[in-house]
């Protein structure tokens, strides 16, 4: 079965794609084309990863936003006042002059998780996030 390549264009900030030419380069892949293919395919796995998180959860998401994006700061503080029972604690610490970290630790629904992971790391200013969850230990 032949399967139909298609072409797209894509902008991209120079910086960013410097940095993913150099990852290709030492992970050998013979080109760039073989290379999106491939972070395609793992963000298509995360998104059916996540799909599957059910049930009682225990869960961190943890991210790297650029706080000098005007609303970014105020739009984060408002999606985790909506999701405020699910919200165990917060760290945040700044770990540039315009960047922060920020690890969210929740216990819930793993939907309602899943709904709140994805309202933050969809965001725009969030330059790297990752959502790790377990389900939720119980001891009697």
């Amino acid at each position: 079965m032949e399967k139909k390549l298609m072409r797209i264009g894509v902008s991209l900030p120079g910086e960013l794609l410097d940095k993913f030419d150099k990852t290709l380069m030492k992970r050998g892949y013979s080109s760039r084309s073989e290379g999106i293919r491939d972070a395609i395919r793992t963000y298509n796995q995360h998104y059916e990863w996540m799909q599957q998180i059910k049930g009682a959860r225990a869960a961190t998401i943890s991210l790297v936003y650029d706080c000098s994006k005007k609303g970014i700061t105020s739009t984060l503080a408002k999606i985790q006042h909506e999701y405020i029972d699910l919200i165990t604690s917060s760290v945040h610490f700044h770990i540039e002059e315009d960047f922060c970290f920020e690890t969210i630790i929740l216990e819930g629904e793993g939907e309602k998780i899943v709904e709140l992971a994805e309202k933050i790391l969809s965001l725009k200013g969030v330059k790297h996030s990752r959502l790790t969850t377990m389900p939720e230990v119980k001891t009697e």
